[in-house]
């Protein structure tokens, strides 16, 4: 499973799954370039908890 935000805005944030572990990376396109930072790797509820926190606004 691999869910992401709008690719239409500067900062884009995916839910990366793999053997039910999961991180989030997070892009933000600048003038110079990508900038990719990606979470350390959660187990699968911790992961989706913080993915929705982000998908409300309630976390950065």
């Amino acid at each position: 499973m691999r869910r992401h935000t709008c690719d239409c805005q500067p900062v884009v944030y995916e839910l990366c799954v793999s053997g039910g572990l999961v991180f989030i990376r997070r892009t933000v396109r600048k003038p110079t370039g990508l900038s990719v930072r990606e979470t350390e790797w959660f187990l699968t509820a911790r992961a989706m908890e913080l993915w929705q926190r982000l998908l409300t606004g309630q976390a950065r």
